[in-house]
């Protein structure tokens, strides 16, 4: 088991989940209550990850976050390193990569709250940022959960964009699943098939968890 790849793994997942959170909740309550010019557009843009292969998308986050791109060069100003083949570069890939996954099931809970709801709060004088506290996130945390847990689960079997943004980087980019890659590659079928093993089973822990959030969704409003 490679220690130092499943820890960098577990933390690359909680601080992908932790910038989502906030992310996650504020585009899903403008895509759940707004209706603007463009809207599909934006909602196509950021299911994206979705569709594309793994490859296509890191080759174009390896050339944005390049030493070439004026993102790559403000990083390396401001720093004095580059931005890929470094954990910060691997942290801003898995954030974009994740949206979708985070921001579709927190777009579907804000969906399912009735509007009446909403509205008999404002009429009875709460400001929006009480609404979101009294009744937004009560009312949507089991979407909001689910996000951040498929992002979380994605992020530990995130293999394709990781190898092109980050490559294999003992202690800095080297994931999980670019070490059992790299196990398979020395024909260390033991150390592979025990970290498959944990990814498995964190894995099957986490949808787990989404079904039984889902359920309790489905009970609710059904």
């Amino acid at each position: 088991m490679d220690w130092i790849a499943l820890g960098l793994s577990l933390r690359l997942g909680a601080l992908t989940v932790l910038i989502l959170l906030p992310v996650g909740i504020g585009l899903g309550r403008l895509l759940a209550y707004r209706s603007f010019p463009g809207k599909g557009i934006v909602e196509a843009a950021l299911a994206l990850p979705l569709v594309l292969p793994p490859t296509v998308v890191g080759y174009y986050l390896l050339v944005a976050f390049g030493g070439a791109s004026p993102l790559g060069q403000a990083f390396q100003a401001l720093f004095g390193r580059g931005l890929v083949f470094t954990f910060e570069g691997l942290l801003a890939a898995s954030v974009l990569v994740n949206l979708p996954f985070a921001i579709q099931p927190m777009q579907r809970a804000f969906e399912a709250i009735p509007r009446d709801v909403r509205e008999a709060a404002s009429v009875s004088g709460m400001s929006p940022r009480q609404v979101l506290a009294r009744i937004d996130l009560p009312l949507a945390w089991p979407g909001i959960v689910t996000g951040l847990v498929l992002a979380f689960a994605h992020t530990l079997g995130e293999f394709g964009v990781v190898l092109m943004v980050g490559g294999s980087i003992s202690g800095e980019t080297r994931t999980v699943a670019i070490a059992i890659y790299d196990r398979v590659q020395a024909f260390d079928n033991a150390a592979a098939a025990l970290m498959s093993l944990t990814l498995l089973m964190l894995s099957l822990a986490a949808l787990g968890l989404t079904y039984a959030l889902s359920s309790r969704i489905g009970r609710r409003h059904g």
